[in-house]
């Protein structure tokens, strides 16, 4: 994101509420709040390799498991 400056300078005869509210407008107007909110739940989508040996380690756990169960050593949940 490109770094957005925005300045306000108090004027003569203008009190600091004003200034404030002055500037919370002109960054509302900007868009930089829009920009951060949208980008703050953003996830990054996971690499192809990482994908892949997730699921491997899913499958090798299951047949694992069905091995376990099969051998009398491991009980079938019921619910």
């Amino acid at each position: 994101m490109a770094k957005t400056i925005i300045e306000v300078k108090k004027n003569q005869n203008e009190n600091n509420a004003s200034v404030l509210r002055r500037f919370t407008r002109k960054i509302q107007e900007s868009g930089i709040i829009y920009k951060v909110k949208n980008n703050r739940y953003n996830e990054r989508e996971e690499s192809k390799v990482k994908t892949k040996a997730a699921a491997l380690k899913r499958i090798n756990k299951r047949k694992a498991n069905e091995k376990l169960r099969k051998l009398g050593k491991l009980k079938l949940k019921t619910k």
